[in-house]
């Protein structure tokens, strides 16, 4: 699941609450601790936790006990995204060498 796709699971609106810690999905739709997305007015669904549970005083067992639904995975650039970093950096790149030309010369 990417993170464009865990935010659709915010948990509003009768939607599932899922959120990422340390690279798994739970879901923790059935928590009264989570009512409508929310855990106590602290973190919110259909997020990655992980850095806002380094420092909580939850512990692993506790997060463990919701259910695995997936694992967060991290969104890559599409190709048509990949060529346009190569046409730019081409661009620039011939540029400079005008720019050095006409100052040598």
């Amino acid at each position: 699941m990417t993170r464009s796709e865990l935010a659709r699971f915010d948990g509003r609106e009768g939607r599932r609450a899922y959120a990422a810690v340390n690279g798994k999905v739970y879901d923790f739709t059935d928590s009264p601790r989570w009512k409508d997305g929310d855990h106590e007015k602290q973190h919110r669904a259909g997020c990655d936790l992980s850095r806002d549970l380094e420092s909580a005083p939850h512990i692993r067992v506790v997060i463990e006990r919701f259910p695995v639904v997936g694992a967060l995975e991290e969104e890559t650039a599409s190709p048509a995204g990949k060529g346009m970093k190569a046409l730019a950096v081409g661009v620039i790149v011939l540029i400079l060498i005008v720019i050095l030309f006409l100052i040598m010369r």
